[in-house]
C-alpha cells in the first residue's frame, strides 16, 4: 500500500499527533473508518491520511470495501451488484467514493461484501492508499 504521492510531507502538531495515536487499534494500526474520523478531527483531507500515517510508520488497515485488511464480509448482495452494474454502465472498476455513495442506499458492510465477493475492482482510495488495485477475484 503506497501513498498517492510519496514526496509530499504533511506535518502535524502535537495535538493532531495525539488525536491520531489515540485512535489506533491494539496492533498500532488505523482502521479505514477511523482514518476518516481522524482526518476530520485533525483538520486534514481524507486523501492526506495515507501520507500522514506512512510518515509516522502507521499502517491503515481494514478497508471497508475489502481491498485490504482482515474484515469479515457477508455474501454479496445481488441487488447492490446489479444497481452498481446498471448505474455505472457495466463498469467493473469503480472509485472508492462511488461505492461509499452507494452505501448510503444500503450499508457500507453490504457494499463492501458485494465488492469483496464479486468482480468489481476499487480504484482511487479516498484515503490516498492506492489509485488502482489489481488482482481481485474474478
Amino acid at each position: 500500500m503506497s501513498s498517492v504521492d510519496d514526496n509530499i510531507v504533511i506535518s502535524l502538531d502535537e495535538i493532531q499527533k495525539e488525536l491520531l495515536l489515540t485512535n489506533l487499534d491494539e496492533d498500532g494500526k488505523l482502521s479505514c473508518l477511523k482514518a476518516f474520523k481522524v482526518a476530520r478531527l485533525i483538520g486534514k483531507k481524507p486523501k492526506e491520511m495515507s501520507t500522514i500515517t506512512k510518515s509516522m510508520g502507521i499502517r491503515i488497515t481494514n478497508c471497508e470495501l475489502g481491498v485490504f485488511g482482515k474484515l469479515r464480509f457477508q455474501d454479496p448482495n445481488i441487488q447492490v451488484y446489479n444497481r452498481l452494474k446498471q448505474n455505472y454502465m457495466g463498469h467493473k472498476t469503480l472509485e472508492c467514493k462511488v461505492l461509499w455513495d452507494e452505501a448510503k442506499r444500503s450499508t457500507l458492510k453490504t457494499v463492501g461484501s458485494t465488492v469483496k465477493n464479486s468482480d468489481i475492482q476499487v480504484s482511487h482510495c479516498q484515503l490516498g492508499c492506492f489509485r488502482t488495485k489489481n488482482g481481485k477475484k474474478a
